[in-house]
């Protein structure tokens, strides 16, 4: 019985600690997300919200490859995840990895054929590889 409350409290723990990160993104506090996000991950390395909000915050900071980690890690339980894929194709971008970015786009065409940030971005990868 003990095990079962345990984890009960551990589990509201962890969602009260998401909420604050959450909260630190909308206050622009980027290094606390990255240590709270870190510390979650600690614990449920498969969070995909957790995840995103790290990966992004790299994405951000200009830390591609950093950031590429946390989309691959979201595309192996979730392969199929737009947002992701878009970041992830954008971060190959901005890497002069344009073969990879096309492959991302290529993935979102097929959920989302006429998704304007992939055409714009596949427009970007043309115009650089000429």
């Amino acid at each position: 019985m003990t095990g079962l409350f345990h984890k009960s409290i551990e589990q509201k723990e962890i969602i009260k600690r998401k909420k604050e990160l959450k909260t630190l993104v909308k206050d622009k506090q980027y290094d606390k997300v990255l240590q709270i996000g870190s510390e979650l991950l600690e614990k449920r390395p498969d969070d995909l919200d957790v995840l995103f909000i790290v990966g992004s915050i790299y994405y951000m900071r200009g830390k591609h490859k950093t950031s590429i980690s946390y989309f691959d890690k979201i595309l192996d339980i979730s392969s199929y995840d737009p947002e992701t894929l878009l970041l992830k194709a954008n971060a190959l971008f901005e890497l002069g990895q344009y073969n990879e970015a096309i492959k991302c786009c290529n993935k979102i065409k097929e959920i989302d054929p006429k998704n304007k940030a992939v055409l714009e971005l596949l427009s970007k990868i043309n115009t650089k590889q000429r």
